[in-house]
């Protein structure tokens, strides 16, 4: 879980950006989405390949370009 401590005489506004920000990098919202309703065996699979395949193509990429 995210944790952000205001700073002083930081803005609201700035402090839930920073908390929002950490949340998207912790993965929180993903998680949340992907366990609001059962995936089939067979779909998870399908979709876990078709991530792992995205993922190496943007290695690929990545290495290419340095």
């Amino acid at each position: 879980m995210p944790k952000i401590i205001a700073r002083e005489g930081e803005a609201f506004q700035v402090t839930l950006r920073r908390f929002k920000k950490s949340c998207e990098k912790a993965g929180l919202l993903s998680d949340v989405k992907k366990n609001n309703y059962y995936e089939k065996p067979a779909a998870k699979k399908r979709r876990e390949a078709k991530e792992a395949r995205r993922k190496a193509l943007k290695l690929l990429r990545k290495k290419f370009r340095a």
